[in-house]
This record gives structure tokens, sequence and C-alpha cells, in this order.
């Protein structure tokens, strides 16, 4: 896969406000407010920078932490994960390995079988549902 570099003025004229502020500047939705944290259908989420493949919709589930939650990757290597000491804590911040667009973090307090919570933000993704 090869890796998606652009300027931040391209950025920001590929990408809305609000999405550009999340990707591109590490930046966090207000908890609740994302238009895929209810989102049910059967389908596939792709990066909103790259379209890379992240999640599949038979991984995500209800963590009822105002985020859309996923235990899994949709493939293997798509996510980079990136110790992040900000806002006092340590957390693991999990970016798109192909354009480096900051998706959200992942915890280790999520349901079998991996045990992990991926946290993301709405607006860093793109929705399609299956046909």
């Amino acid at each position: 896969m090869d890796k998606i570099i652009k300027t931040p003025q391209a950025w920001r004229g590929q990408l809305d406000a609000e999405s550009y502020r999340v990707t591109r500047e590490a930046g966090t939705e207000r908890p609740f407010s994302g238009a895929l944290y209810q989102e049910n259908r059967r389908g596939r989420y792709y990066c909103i920078c790259c379209d890379a493949l992240l999640f599949e919709s038979a991984t995500k589930f209800d963590a009822h932490c105002g985020w859309p939650s996923f235990w899994q990757e949709a493939l293997s290597g798509s996510i980079a994960r990136i110790e992040d000491h900000s806002h006092g804590m340590v957390r693991t911040e999990v970016r798109c390995q192909r354009c480096d667009a900051h998706l959200g973090h992942v915890f280790p307090d999520g349901p079998p079988p991996t045990g992990e919570r991926y946290c993301i933000n709405s607006v860093a993704m793109r929705f399609v549902p299956e046909a």
C-alpha cells in the first residue's frame, strides 16, 4: 500500500472543517455526536482521507462511550499504533497506516476475542453499506 502524503492545504481542500480538525490535527469529536455512532447496518468503514478499509460492521459493538467502537481492524496492518502522552494520560493512538490520519484510540477493555476497543471518531470514516 503506497503512502499518501499531501500538504495541509490539499487536505483542507478535500475535507470539511471537522474532519480536517480530527484527522489532520488529532482532534476529537464530541461524544454521542457522530453520525456513525448509532450506525447499525452491515457494511464497511473507510478512512475519510484516503479510502483505506479500516473496519467492518461485524466487529462493531456498542461500548456506550459515545464513539463508534470496534474490536478488530478489517485488515491486519492497516492501522498504526502510537503511544500518546497527551492530556496527562498514557493511551494508544490509532492512525490510518496509508495516510497518517488520526482515527482515535485503542483500549484494552473490549470484548472477546481480542479484548480491544478501537474508539474511533465518526468524522474520520466513511461508511459504505452492504449492497
